[in-house]
């Protein structure tokens, strides 16, 4: 790992250091892991078609410092030349040109974004590919342009960041994405070593971007909170081995659920599908949890695996649920409890989203309820649930570092009345809400906007959910076993063993599953020996 200085000119004039994670090799199971090869089985032409993207890049960490080497040969990711326009101070449609020379560290990270074949997003409409030095001057500019990209993949750090650089970059990205829409996807950091501490680092300490870290090497990753204020980063993990790599995994992953939504997957209101606050909710929502994840009431996601695992297929899956509104909403006095009220509607997709209002006055806090009969007749059978709230932080004046409305979310039993589990983070601008054993019943998820602090009396919020009860089906067929189970969600693995009382569960003499009619389907002999099988979700 190289570290290179660039003095930034700011209204401020301060030193900051730029940091490229090491290289990794792509590894093509890694499509597998993060839900991309059972998405493009059961869709058609899902891979960023129409999404302009931009990959600012710094000096190549295997070159020396001042070699200006930051470009992505079109050739060496098997993308078309006119793909690409290169950006330092003025820009070229040609490669080479005059502005820099290639970089094999761009270009790792362009094969796992938009790559031929092993990227994400391969079929994305142009990208921009910018000096990383003269994109950050752009960005944090009194008066920034659009770049008129919607997902940027920022595969750098400033490194050793204090909590007063941290916060003044953090107002300038945030301030950026909710004036333009523009969606920053940033690596987090590879943990303790040159020009990195330990902590996220910025600009992945942003609020309205994405924060990723390392699904597949736990050493080599920065976890949170945010040094400033305690808030949750990453918010989401992916594999690649260093975060340069696992970061545009992430980006293709952010095209690919814009490509969806703007051509109608998530219903009619593709506007609202294509917010950069339904797309993250939907990428965090669909993210598969690791064995040890853990969060609490005021820290909505795990300090090392933010929300899980990365899985665009789940993410989709639940943006094709459609958008679904409140049942209804009210203000309540402040300071009053918000039990569930009588409604015989319910919302009739356990798997969604909705991109919606909430309201708050001086003295009444607001409250919008989405009722759930959470049901499969399968006796006692429960159901896990998975739900996100993402709202933005507000643009400002800058450098003001305002402060962010406070949601939270909460869950009840209508039965009892009694709560089920909340969010309530108070610094947070997602929340976050994992149930695995949910019994049936029906339920009120409600949205709620503090009195508090309130930065405005409206706030623009998006909400996806997942409610599922997974479900292994076996039957005989001749002198076969084929056993069965949803492709959605996935995430599952399925495992035998000989006996119950010491079961020594394996997934390693099993053939991989086939899927069939939106089914994963295994086919096995059938023996007079004793067998059992589970589903699990992997331990990553």
């Amino acid at each position: 790992m190289k570290t290179k200085s660039y003095l930034l000119i700011f209204c401020f004039s301060l030193l900051f250091f730029l940091v490229w994670q090491s290289e990794n090799a792509v590894n093509a199971s890694n499509l597998d892991a993060i839900g991309v090869t059972v998405l493009r089985a059961v869709t058609t032409n899902l891979n960023g078609a129409g999404i302009y993207v931009a990959q600012p890049e710094a000096d190549d960490p295997n070159t020396p410092p001042g070699t200006n080497t930051w470009q992505v040969d079109s050739a060496a990711v098997g993308q078309s030349a006119n793909l690409f326009t290169y950006i330092y101070s003025t820009s070229s449609g040609a490669y080479p040109n005059s502005l820099g020379f290639e970089s094999h560290h761009a270009e790792n990270v362009a094969n796992n974004f938009y790559g031929i074949p092993s990227g994400v997003a391969t079929n994305i409409a142009h990208v921009d590919n910018y000096e990383a030095d003269y994109f950050v001057n752009l960005i944090t500019s009194s008066s920034p342009t659009n770049i008129n990209d919607a997902v940027v993949n920022q595969s750098f750090i400033f490194g050793n960041a204090d909590a007063s650089l941290q916060q003044m970059v953090d107002a300038y990205y945030d301030n950026y994405a909710a004036q333009f829409g523009a969606l920053f996807v940033s690596g987090a950091g590879n943990g303790v070593g040159s020009g990195n501490n330990g902590q996220v680092n910025p600009p992945a300490t942003c609020y309205n971007g994405i924060g990723v870290g390392v699904s597949d090497n736990g050493t080599n990753t920065s976890i949170g909170p945010t040094i400033d204020n305690g808030r949750c980063k990453p918010d989401i993990i992916a594999p690649g081995g260093a975060t340069s790599f696992s970061t545009p995994y992430v980006a293709g992953a952010a095209a690919v659920l814009l490509q969806a939504g703007l051509r109608g997957d998530g219903g009619n209101d593709t506007n609202s599908a294509a917010d950069i606050r339904t797309i993250k909710a939907l990428l965090l929502n669909g993210a598969i949890k690791p064995a040890d994840w853990t969060n609490a009431a005021p820290s909505p996601l795990d300090f090392r695996y933010g929300a899980g695992v990365l899985n665009v297929f789940n993410s989709y899956e639940q943006l094709a649920g459609g958008k679904h509104g409140y049942i209804f909403s009210e203000e309540i006095p402040n300071g009053e409890l918000h039990p569930p009220a009588s409604d015989a509607n319910s919302i009739g997709a356990l798997s969604g989203w909705d991109f919606s209002v909430i309201t708050s006055s001086s003295d009444d806090y607001g409250v919008n309820h989405y009722y759930f009969d959470v049901t499969n007749g399968a006796g006692n059978s429960t159901f896990t649930a998975t739900i996100t709230l993402v709202w933005n932080r507000p643009s400002s004046q800058l450098p003001d570092l305002s402060t962010i409305n406070n949601l939270d979310l909460f869950l009840y039993d209508c039965a009892s009345s009694n709560l089920v589990a909340a969010s309530t983070s108070v610094v947070d601008n997602v929340e976050h809400i994992f149930i695995p054993r949910l019994p049936q019943g029906r339920y009120d998820l409600q949205v709620l906007k503090n009195v508090a602090n309130a930065v405005s009396d409206n706030e623009t919020y998006a909400l996806a959910w997942e409610l599922f009860s997974e479900n292994l089906a076996a039957q005989k067929s001749g002198t076969n076993l084929i056993l069965s189970w949803p492709v959605y969600p996935d995430g599952f693995v399925l495992e035998s063993a000989t006996n119950l009382i010491s079961p020594n569960w394996s997934a390693s003499n099993l053939p991989a599953p086939i899927v069939t009619n939106n089914q994963n389907v295994i086919s096995l002999n059938v023996t007079n020996a004793a067998q059992f099988f589970r589903l699990r979700q992997p331990v990553k």
